[in-house]
């Protein structure tokens, strides 16, 4: 058994599967139809190196996508499908609980040694902004689980600035690889139960299942790939027939035998064409979707071009013992090159390497690999005391978990305890927006840190309480947006909030307006998406138009005194909009009789002031800016004076004191991405919003304490 990025296994003789179709026939031996699927391939071994070496290249040099990923997952799957069906052929136990363990025995000692290396280089060399997400990640890449923590931080993989991407994010491919040789041993168990139930032979039952499996993940990424292709990148479950399309090769291998000539063309041509599809189709947005199948296919036709015995065949180039000798190093150098990499750019702060750094990159990416697996994988895979247990190859599986999460949790527990100390003084330390009330006296420690604490964490939104209750008669669609933030039993008026994560953000200081004023609050929130139209949505159309069919339904419902809403957009180009679709819910609200609190959008820009902060200093110039939706006149401005039931509430000059957005107030981190609020300054930020909002109520003639 191997891994498509460890060295394949070796048995003895080195025929071709593909050299044994005269052993196929119907009367053959179980000798014979396991050698069907037996012997090295050492031109697929060099196939493995040029694979990685794509990868490296488009990587460094390029920052497309290369296929080359998807070819390690076709090859992974053929050799262990070869594996297992031998074992099937020959009536021999599956061992899958051996294997589980054999496999992450040879998987993991190389991937601790990279996180640790990597973990390493974070902690010297990387902003403080991300040191603590990437610990996570190096936690979530030993475990097999980073495509999906990938997915859902809802990570662009096509990022043009690689300097920004994770130091991990190449182990999304190895998660997804580790989470197949889980499942696959499954169904070979379970074509053990049907050949051992019906008296079916292995391959035709082998060939149905995964035929199936093919078919439902390919649908599924085609279809998933168009509507969330950055998440659908990382998901396994669009990978799945990648690997399914490998097994169906290794069982169809052996019944294949084209003539010398097929084989020198088939091998070139599946050369050309693996090298030549990210240089001549923009794959971004495309992958994992069908597209993938042009690399897959070429690989494909280089593995059934097989051994061709000819002077001019491509396996006497893959075959050879440099690039054999390389494809053993395969796995080494998939590891090593991207911390590498993204090291030299955040090092360098650029966003691509140039020509000559990247060759240097490349050459030593290649070094260390083929020193790290002379030095490490070889004399471990060689080393026989694990193997002489399950107990011991467990045993080594935990050792290797431990030697990363030990660490990354003593230092995570560390940083917790800095956390907690420096916001147990925050009272006096960290007064925020209350520096610009008259009269403030700053009794604060000069040299106390800023909270939020930047640990590099993922920053936590702030909570949105317990479900809407079921009497409301929200539909099971949309009940996934609804939220009761702050419960009341007898309110004197019911406010509902509308929108997306810029008003989720006010939620602390929403919660001291409600406590204020004996408020019921409710919220309907879904990010990335306005309180317009459809047509007028900037992202996840889908998920937006499923929830804006909600939004009446749910007013209705709950018939609330007061919405309030996102009034107007920001953008980072220096705009502020208010949309035909905004005005057309707003009047539409006002004409139902309800309330509606406009609240004015605030700044948004093209980096993020805490980070510039941490690398440059709260007082740095370029870490302040200033936008158009700080100039007094709103787009809401002329609806607000002419409907009395709408009301405009502006804290911009709350959030950018004097025209300029400083990225600290009151040391306290205004913003804690680009455009979002942290936390921390919304909760200094509440006794004005509720001001602020008492006063915009009264203006139009409406008592706050009151129901409308």
């Amino acid at each position: 058994m191997s891994t498509v990025l460890t060295r394949a296994p070796r048995p003895g003789g080195g025929r071709s599967p593909a050299s044994s179709a005269g052993t196929s026939g119907a009367g053959a031996s179980t000798a014979g139809r396991v050698a069907r699927y037996s012997g090295f391939r050492p031109e697929v071994q060099g196939l493995r190196f040029v694979a990685v070496l794509l990868v490296v290249l488009y990587h460094v040099f390029l920052g497309r996508v290369s296929g080359g990923v998807d070819v390690f997952l076709l090859i992974s799957a053929f050799f262990l499908t070869l594996s297992f069906v031998r074992k099937l052929e020959a009536g021999r136990p599956l061992a899958i609980g051996r294997y589980w363990l054999h496999v992450f025995k040879r998987l993991l000692p190389l991937a601790v040694l990279t996180v640790l290396g990597t973990l390493l280089l974070v902690e010297l060399l990387y902003p403080a902004y991300d040191v603590g997400r990437w610990r996570s990640e190096g936690l979530a890449s030993v475990f097999y689980v980073q495509n999906w923590a990938l997915a859902l931080a809802e990570v662009d993989y096509y990022a043009a600035d690689a300097s920004t991407a994770s130091p991990f994010q190449h182990f999304w491919s190895l998660s997804v690889q580790g989470q197949v040789f889980l499942l696959w041993p499954l169904v070979f168990g379970a074509a053990w139960l049907l050949t051992r139930w019906r008296g079916w032979r292995p391959v035709p039952v082998l060939a149905g299942m995964f035929g199936l499996i093919f078919a439902a993940s390919l649908a599924w990424s085609v279809h998933s790939t168009a509507t969330q292709q950055a998440f659908a990148y990382f998901d396994t479950r669009t990978r799945l027939w990648e690997f399914a399309l490998g097994s169906l090769l290794a069982l169809a291998l052996p019944y294949l035998n084209p003539s010398r000539r097929v084989r020198v063309a088939l091998g070139w041509a599946g050369l050309l064409s693996m090298v030549s599809v990210g240089v001549l189709v923009d794959v971004q947005g495309a992958f994992p979707g069908w597209i993938a199948l042009w690399p897959l296919a070429s690989a494909a036709a280089i593995i059934v071009a097989g051994q061709s015995g000819s002077r001019v065949g491509l396996d006497r180039i893959l075959a050879s013992r440099p690039l054999v000798r390389l494809g053993d190093a395969s796995y080494a150098l998939y590891l090593i090159h991207w911390p590498l990499l993204i090291t030299y750019l955040v090092l360098r702060d650029r966003p691509m390497a140039g020509p000559r750094s990247g060759v240097l990159l490349v050459l030593l990416s290649v070094l260390l690999a083929v020193l790290v697996t002379r030095l490490v994988e070889d004399r471990l895979r060689t080393w026989s005391w694990p193997e002489q247990s399950k107990r011991r190859l467990g045993g080594v599986v935990v050792l290797c978990l431990a030697l990363v999460v030990a660490p990354v949790l003593a230092l995570q527990h560390a940083e917790d305890r800095r956390a907690a100390a420096v916001l147990a003084a925050a009272d006096r330390n960290n007064p925020g927006a209350a520096v610009l009330t008259p009269g403030f006296r700053d009794q604060a420690d000069p040299d106390a840190p800023a909270v939020p604490v930047i640990t590099g964490d993922s920053y936590r939104k702030p909570g949105l309480g317990e479900p809407c209750p079921a009497e409301l008669g929200i539909s099971e669609r949309q009940q996934q947006w609804c939220f009761e933030t702050v419960p009341n039993a007898e309110p004197a008026a019911t406010l509902l909030v509308v929108g997306n994560s810029h008003v989720h953000m006010w939620i602390p200081a929403i919660e001291e307006l409600a406590e204020a004023n004996d408020w019921r609050v409710l919220t309907y929130i879904r990010g990335n998406c306005m309180y317009s139209t459809v047509e007028e949505q900037v992202a996840d159309h889908e998920a937006c138009a499923r929830w804006l069919e909600g939004a009446d339904p749910v007013v209705d419902a709950v018939g609330p005194d007061l919405v309030l809403l996102q009034g107007t957009r920001s953008t980072d180009e220096d705009e502020e909009q208010f949309t035909p679709g905004m005005e057309q819910r707003v009047r539409g609200l006002a004409e139902r009789g309800i309330q509606v609190i406009g609240l004015r959008d605030n700044a948004r820009f093209d980096f993020v002031p805490a980070q510039c902060a941490v690398d440059h200093g709260a007082d740095a110039p370029e870490c302040a800016a200033t936008h158009t939706i700080l100039d007094p006149d709103s787009p809401l401005t002329p609806v607000a004076d002419e409907l009395a039931r709408v009301s405009m509430v502006d804290m911009g000059d709350l959030i950018c004191p004097d025209g300029r957005c400083p990225p600290v107030v009151g040391n306290v981190y205004t913003y804690w991405d680009s455009n979002h609020l942290t936390v921390e300054y919304v909760q200094t930020l509440a006794p004005m919003f509720v001001e602020r909002v008492r006063d915009a109520l009264a203006a139009d003639g409406v008592a706050a304490g009151a129901a409308a």
